[in-house]
C-alpha cells in the first residue's frame, strides 16, 4: 500500500494547483507500481482539507488543460477528480477533523471513505456563492439528503456521513489510522487485476446511470452561478456577503 499525505497543515491542507499536481503524480506512480495494491489519502495536522486554496492563483499552473469560458474551473476540477475513479487501483480517503468544499470533493472521488466519528463534512459555499464544482451529492447520498445539504450548507459529522452514504464507516479518531490500515491490508490482499475489474464494475454501473453526464452538466450550472446577483455581491465584498448570510433568519417566519 502507499500512503499519501496532504502536507500543508499551516494552510489546513488547502488544495492548490501545486498540491493537485503532486497528488495526481503520486497516484499515477502508485497505479504503475506493481508493489502497490491500494493508496490512502490523508491530511497532516488538524484536518483532512479546508477546500480549495482561494488565496493561491487557481487560474494558473493547472495540472492539465481545460477549455476556457464559463465553468472552466468547475469542469477542470470535476475532470480531475474523475481521474481517481479511472485509476486501476483503489484509493481510500482517511478523513479526520474537517473536510470542506473541495476537500469533500476529493474524498467523494475516492473508492472507500473512512472517517473519524467527529469529523465534519461541509460545503458552505452553497450559502453565498454557487453549487459545488464536483456535484457528487445525489449520487452518494440520494435526493433528499443531497437536497438538504445543498439548500443549507450545514455541516454533518462522521457518523451522519456514514448514515447517509457519504462514507463507509466511522471510528473514534484515535482508532482511525489503525482501522484504515487494516482495511487497506484486506483490500490489497486481493490480486490487483481482480481489484481493477471489480472497481470498474461498480463505476461502470454508476456511469450507465449517468454519473459522468450529471457531474459534467453540474459543472456547467456551477459556471452559470457567476452571473447571479448574490454571486456578484460576494466577489465585490466577500466578508460582507458571509456576514449577511449568517444574519439571515434560520427559523420559520411568523405570518399569522
Amino acid at each position: 500500500m502507499r500512503r499519501l499525505t496532504l502536507n500543508r497543515p499551516a494552510k489546513r491542507n488547502a488544495i492548490s494547483n501545486d498540491l493537485r499536481i503532486e497528488l495526481y503524480d503520486a497516484l499515477h506512480a502508485a497505479d504503475r507500481d506493481p508493489a502497490v495494491g491500494v493508496s490512502i489519502i490523508r491530511g497532516a495536522g488538524p484536518c483532512f482539507s479546508s477546500g480549495y486554496d482561494l488565496k493561491s492563483s487557481l487560474g494558473e499552473g493547472r495540472p492539465f488543460y481545460t477549455a476556457g469560458g464559463d465553468g472552466t474551473w468547475s469542469r477542470h476540477v470535476a475532470d480531475g477528480w474523475s481521474r481517481l475513479w479511472d485509476l486501476a487501483k483503489p484509493v481510500i480517503a482517511q478523513v479526520h477533523g474537517y473536510a470542506m468544499a473541495g476537500g469533500t470533493e476529493l474524498a467523494a472521488a475516492c473508492d472507500l471513505v473512512y472517517v473519524a466519528d467527529d469529523a465534519q463534512f461541509s460545503y458552505p459555499v452553497v450559502r453565498v456563492l454557487s453549487p459545488p464544482d464536483f456535484q457528487f451529492h445525489p449520487w452518494l447520498v440520494g435526493m433528499r439528503a443531497a437536497m438538504e445539504l445543498m439548500l443549507t450548507g450545514d455541516a454533518i459529522d462522521g457518523r451522519e456521513a456514514v448514515r447517509i452514504g457519504m462514507a463507509n464507516r466511522a471510528f473514534p479518531e484515535a482508532e482511525l489510522e489503525r482501522e484504515v490500515l487494516a482495511m487497506a491490508v484486506r483490500v490489497a490482499s486481493i490480486p490487483s487485476d481482480i481489484l481493477q475489474i471489480n472497481k470498474r464494475t461498480v463505476h461502470r454501473a454508476m456511469e450507465f446511470k449517468g454519473v459522468r453526464t450529471a457531474t459534467r452538466a453540474g459543472s456547467e450550472l456551477q459556471g452559470l452561478a457567476s452571473n447571479l446577483e448574490s454571486t456578484r455581491e460576494f466577489f465585490a465584498d466577500p466578508s460582507a456577503a458571509v456576514k449577511n448570510a449568517a444574519r439571515r433568519p434560520s427559523g420559520p417566519a411568523d405570518t399569522s
